[in-house]
């Protein structure tokens, strides 16, 4: 069908699932969008061998690099280099309309870091390339959980809450999503406890004060204790959470939906969606690998577009 959307897919690191998992998944893909693979046919044919897979006819794929050795499940320079140079190819797919949205299978921090790339990881390269706030975002439809702040250690956390950085985050947010009932999530145990445990959440209470107003009904609540936050009664009364540090928020999501959460870019030009695991390089190249947050990526940013 001509209709169909084109998606980009950023391979991820070579030596992990990634390329297992497009593979395996493409016939189902296929039959909603169009993807092109930003891989190169050589490195592809090699993966098929190691992975003992025939290749779909209609596996469209696109120069990237040159090719090197994969290292089943190893830490190395070149894939972390090559799995960078997937990613801003389809990236520039999408600034040239080319693609309709990106669709990114898992690189390796550590890698990337040997290829001597100043980023920790996807969205922090989005947010730099755009010169945007880019907002992570995870989850699935049962519930998503946004990051206030993500890849920076955790002593560092309370230095980013201020009052400026909270509203901006909000209104993004807000615009990005269009949600109608959100939980924000205080920073302290107990959140505080009218500041005897901390007082950050006078902070995360005056921006969410000032953004409701803004917006003119409420929207955000908080700060919400963090260790009721995700019990049965509260998520029954929202799906979408604002954690104030990556393992507050992806701990709880991850032990309830891990097989089926996505991640998605906020706030960005382009759509981009992405799986919520890692390269896995334990199970790369066995055949083991679950497609499922994958499939579930790629539907998301089909419904996004």
């Amino acid at each position: 069908m001509s209709d169909k959307p084109t998606i980009a897919i950023s391979i991820g690191d070579l030596n992990g699932v990634g390329v297992e998992i497009a593979l395996a998944s493409h016939e189902a893909i296929s039959l909603t969008c169009k993807p092109i693979y930003c891989l190169d046919r050589a490195m592809l044919e090699y993966a098929a061998e190691l992975l003992h897979v025939k290749i779909p006819k209609d596996f469209q794929t696109l120069h990237v690099s040159d090719s090197f050795p994969i290292k089943v499940g190893k830490v190395t320079q070149e894939s972390g280099l090559y799995s960078y140079n997937s990613f801003m190819k389809a990236i520039t797919l999408c600034e040239n309309e080319e693609a309709d949205a990106v669709v990114t299978l898992p690189i390796h921090k550590e890698a990337w870091a040997k290829a001597g790339l100043d980023y920790v990881g996807h969205t922090d390269l989005l947010r730099k390339h755009f010169k945007r706030e880019a907002i992570m975002m995870l989850g699935c439809e049962a519930m998503y959980v946004a990051l206030f702040t993500e890849h920076i250690a955790l002593k560092e956390v309370a230095l980013h809450v201020r009052l400026s950085k909270l509203v901006t985050f909000l209104l993004d947010f807000y615009t990005a999503t269009n949600a109608k009932k959100v939980a924000m999530l205080g920073l302290n145990p107990h959140a505080g406890d009218n500041g005897v445990l901390g007082n950050e959440e006078e902070e995360i209470k005056e921006a969410i004060e000032y953004v409701n107003t803004k917006i003119g009904y409420k929207v955000f609540t908080g700060p919400v204790v963090p260790d009721t936050a995700f019990t049965p009664h509260f998520r029954a009364q929202y799906k979408y959470f604002i954690a104030m540090y990556h393992d507050q928020g992806l701990a709880p999501l991850k032990a309830l939906y891990f097989d089926e959460s996505i991640n998605v870019s906020l706030n960005l030009p382009i759509i981009r969606t992405s799986v919520d695991h890692g390269t896995a390089f334990n199970i790369a190249y066995k055949n083991r690998a679950n497609t499922l947050s994958y499939l579930n990526a790629v539907k998301a940013a089909i419904a996004l577009i």
